[in-house]
């Protein structure tokens, strides 16, 4: 097996920083490609966050100014992962999340600090770091969008280039005057075939229209995204790229989601005994103040509540989530409208309907020990990691069929699907869930299919270690 070198460049990496399944996936996938022979090190921003967790960091480099200030490249390990971390602070130490203020605003130099993080993977790609010279740099989605661009019009002997799509919804969009501040030639942002997008420039256009070969995250999400609904304004560019695009479905860490082992449930239980499930929804239950009702179809959510996850249409269809003599449980954030509704929803329906807005791991592997059902109603759906959850650990899905829910959810094998996506196919498939529910043989059915389908990177990370290594005699003397 030969060797690859793999720099991977992600904005946010679990188990240090998390704002989305992106995260997830940076994390899990350096660790499952060991076993395929693939050194993977990761480049990320040096948050505040970052910085204490790699406090030990080695400095392989130094900057007096880079992009307005001093920067360094340190060299380190946290949790089983390989390190690269940018440490600028003028960029990077600052409170909010990675992208936005404690507001909920951009910052408003998000273009130059996801610059200067590409800048420096391309420099890596080139040898800045001797003992760590790549043979393959992997971006992910838009703040990494720019790798592929500066390798380009730098000209130069390069590694090759994977750029992976997570979500076409954000696509990085700057005013063109940025171009020149960021080190890249003003005529590329007035190209059709550089980054020019729409009288602006785009990081993610970037990414698909220079790298070599682009992934996204399943393989009906990479048939979506090639027409003009799908691709949301770059759509024609993937159609024009088509030969080089292909869908890896995503995977999750079977070590941190195993309800055999897990510390964040209240039982622990396995595929043998089931039983125990029901204590975790008691658990469940008494956590979100719900009635101690054994007998009623728990639905589990965990999600960003917005509108491309469908959690309007639930609201719409909870005439039925009552009238089934279902309870809900909802975790999660975002639009503040329907954060509002939800929580109207809980206070008139209390020990029926609770949510709990915010974000909590511990909570979420909870909901998915003790739900009886997890619920994904997504308009489109990338890949989704919940439903993968879901399945291990005996949560039967209720899906839309669109992106990797689709190709992870099968009905009447593993769960319950509906299409085309509106609060009339949701109310159908809840109520086929509800009677399902009420037939314990055919239920455990379900659960045990679930259980026994592989949600692991083992051979998913198989197919991006070939990707990697059908690049490598192209780019490397």
């Amino acid at each position: 097996m030969t060797p690859v070198r793999v720099l991977a460049v992600a904005s946010e990496v679990y188990p240090i920083v998390k704002t989305g399944g992106l995260a997830d996936v940076a994390g899990a996938l350096p660790i499952a490609l060991k076993a395929h022979g693939v050194e993977m090190r990761t480049l990320m921003p040096g948050y505040p966050d970052v910085m204490r967790l790699v406090s030990n960091a080695a400095e392989v480099w130094r900057w007096p100014d880079y992009f307005g200030g001093p920067g360094r490249l340190l060299a380190g390990s946290y949790d089983g992962l390989d390190l690269f971390v940018l440490d600028v602070p003028h960029l990077y130490a600052r409170p909010g999340n990675p992208y936005v203020t404690t507001e909920g605003v951009d910052w408003p130099d998000n273009g130059v600090r996801f610059a200067a993080l590409a800048r420096v993977a391309a420099d890596i790609g080139y040898g800045l770091v001797p003992a760590f010279v790549p043979d393959v740099v992997h971006a992910h989605d838009w703040q990494a969008g720019l790798v592929p661009a500066y390798l380009h019009y730098d000209d130069r002997l390069r590694p090759g280039t994977v750029m992976t799509i997570h979500n076409m919804a954000y696509q990085g969009k700057f005013d063109r005057e940025l171009t020149s501040a960021i080190g890249l030639p003003r005529e590329a942002s007035f190209d059709v075939h550089g980054l020019e997008y729409f009288g602006g420039i785009s990081f993610l256009k970037a990414g698909l229209q220079f790298a070599d070969r682009i992934t996204t995250v399943s393989p009906t999400y990479a048939h979506e995204i090639q027409s003009d609904e799908g691709g949301m304004g770059l759509g024609g560019l993937l159609r024009e790229r088509a030969g080089v695009l292909s869908g890896i479905l995503n995977g999750i860490d079977t070590e941190v989601w195993n309800p055999q082992t897990d510390p964040h449930i209240a039982y622990r239980f396995g595929a043998e005994d089931l039983t125990f499930r029901s204590a975790n929804k008691a658990a469940l239950q008494q956590r979100f103040g719900l009635d101690p009702r054994p007998d009623a179809l728990l639905l589990g959510v965990i999600s960003r509540l917005s509108w491309q996850k469908g959690l309007d249409l639930l609201l719409e269809a909870m005439p039925i989530v009552l009238g089934e003599g279902m309870q809900l449980a909802l975790l999660g954030s975002g639009d503040a409208e329907l954060q509002d509704r939800y929580q109207g929803a809980a206070r008139a329906c209390p020990g029926r309907i609770a949510a709990i807005i915010g974000y909590d791991e511990a909570l979420a592997h909870l909901i998915q020990a003790g739900a009886d059902a997890l619920l994904v109603p997504s308009r489109f759906e990338p890949c989704g990691l919940t439903q993968l959850c879901a399945l291990r650990y005996g949560a039967v899905p209720i899906v839309s069929r669109v992106g990797g829910l689709a190709d992870t959810v099968s009905e009447p094998a593993t769960g319950f699907t509906f299409g085309p996506v509106s609060s009339e196919n949701l109310s159908a498939a809840l109520r086929r869930a509800s009677l399902a529910f009420h037939d314990k043989a055919a239920w455990r059915q379900l659960q045990l299919t679930g259980i026994a389908t592989d949600v692991s990177w083992r051979h998913r990370a198989g197919e991006y270690a070939a990707l990697y290594r059908s690049l490598m005699a192209s780019h490397r003397p």
